[in-house]
């Protein structure tokens, strides 16, 4: 997973999904990706800390499998070995951001947003997998605490008796052709963005 900290090859990344999603807009691009690639990368990890197998954060440690056109849909993780997870969870984190606010020229905070959406999100999901959404979504507040800013805090809410992220970020897909915003969108008026979530609530 290491590419994903060259900022040449990110820039490759954007130039090449420019043109399948219809869009010359390098911010829109960089975030778009990053909101993707961002949860497919902490995915190992965070399922290790819910299971209780402790696998390594680090780039290094970590392979990204892409399909055609470097689009990233899994990662796998070597064990951690010992080594702090707070720690090289914001090295990793840095490490991307970077890479992604340089080839997309965007300011880093915003993508700082997504990674505890994503962060947030990824924990929900593992959570509901083993069926303890509880207990996973605890996790959030003190890993983020101990990574440290500029990661903000994840944020959850319950609607209906289901847990939804409450999204710090927006990942700019509304500014791609033919998208809209999503459910949880933070731009979305509230009242709007709780009867969304209601609906999804009773179909879950």
């Amino acid at each position: 997973a290491e590419l994903l900290a060259d900022p040449g090859w990110t820039a490759r990344v954007l130039a090449a999904r420019a043109v399948r999603q219809r869009t010359d807009d390098r911010r829109v691009l960089a975030t778009v990706w990053w909101y993707s690639a961002s949860s497919v990368l902490l995915t190992p990890v965070l399922a290790g800390l819910v299971t209780g197998v402790a696998l390594s954060a680090r780039l290094e440690d970590t392979r990204l499998h892409l399909l055609a056109g470097d689009t990233p849909v899994a990662a796998t993780a070597r064990p951690a070995a010992g080594r702090d997870l707070a720690t090289d969870l914001r090295a990793t984190i840095a490490a991307v951001v970077a890479a992604v606010a340089e080839a997309g020229g965007v300011r880093e905070r915003p993508l700082w947003a997504i990674a505890t959406d994503s962060l947030a999100n990824r924990l929900l999901a593992v959570g509901r997998a083993v069926g303890d959404v509880a207990a996973a979504t605890a996790l959030s507040g003190p890993l983020a605490a101990a990574v440290g800013s500029p990661l903000p805090a994840p944020r959850y809410v319950d609607v209906e008796g289901v847990r939804f992220t409450r999204r710090a970020s927006c990942c700019l897909l509304y500014r791609l052709p033919h998208e809209v915003l999503c459910t949880s969108c933070p731009r979305r008026d509230p009242l709007q963005r709780q009867v969304l979530l209601e609906d999804t609530a009773t179909r879950m």
